[in-house]
């Protein structure tokens, strides 16, 4: 090896560019004793030996595979130490390092998927779990609708922690309120009565399963549910008049908090 000085040996920034290694850090293995050049040119400046070179090799893959430096320095320098043992214990922390990468890796990918899709089911599956009235295509035209919003980031966060059995549990909790807001109604409870108020909170908690639900959020999902069609078909399937009851309870329990459900916002 020379450098252009014609000096046998290369320098900090030659070894820098050949290694891919920084700077900085040669200079670090250097004062700490690990690795440090052989030579020196008159004017005093240090250079690296095909010695050096070999040493360092040995560093770069020894650091690359995640030993530390002193860990490094003892299979160096110690003639008595296990380099073997010390491999083989740092390819079982490599492989299970590449066990949480690829389990990292996965997840990633349900969670690329549940922001896609909103749904990590098939149709079948979703039939199955919501019932024959499910439309599959609702969560497509959910995603294109409020597909930017805070609101699908958090159901989609949700949706990829779930299988089958997770959503099959909010099913049937979605099944219970639906009942239970249908006898509501058949007995004559009241938009402001207790019993109403205990139900627009319930189904507050139930809708979290999707996304965190605000009262003031409540009350436009009320007007959503009486207005859409599709909503509206689904709760006055369950009883004729049901989306308006819902509607008329849930504002009914905004203004026993202080808020207008006439001007109240998604927020």
């Amino acid at each position: 090896m020379s450098d252009d000085t014609g000096t046998d040996g290369l320098t900090v920034g030659q070894v820098s560019t050949r290694l891919g290694v920084t700077v900085r850090a040669l200079h670090h293995w250097d004062e700490i004793g690990l690795a440090r050049p052989s030579l020196r040119t008159a004017a005093g400046y240090r250079l690296y030996t095909a010695g050096d070179l070999e040493r360092l090799h040995r560093i770069v893959v020894y650091r690359e595979i995640g030993l530390g430096l002193d860990r490094i320095r003892t299979v160096l320098d110690d003639s008595t130490a296990d380099v073997p043992g010390a491999l083989r214990a740092q390819r079982t922390q490599v492989a299970e390092r590449i066990d949480r990468l690829q389990r990292l890796s996965a997840g990633l990918d349900r969670m690329i998927d549940a922001h896609e899709r909103g749904l990590l089911l098939t149709t079948e599956q979703q039939v199955a779990l919501f019932g024959p009235r499910w439309n599959p295509d609702w969560p497509a035209e959910a995603r294109q609708r409020y597909g930017n919003t805070t609101q699908w980031l958090q159901y989609a966060e949700r949706s990829a922690a779930r299988g089958p059995e997770e959503w099959q549990a909010v099913a049937d909790a979605v099944a219970d309120l639906d009942r239970a807001l249908g006898e509501a109604m058949d007995a004559g409870v009241t938009p402001g009565s207790p019993q109403a108020h205990r139900l627009v909170d319930r189904h507050r908690e139930v809708f979290a399963s999707y996304f965190p639900l605000t009262r003031r959020m409540q009350v436009c999902l009320g007007r959503t549910y009486e207005a859409d069609p599709a909503f509206a078909a689904h709760y006055d399937g369950i009883r004729p008049g049901l989306a308006t009851w819902f509607r008329r309870i849930v504002d009914a329990s905004a203004r026993a908090h202080g808020i207008d459900p006439d001007t109240a916002t998604w927020q």
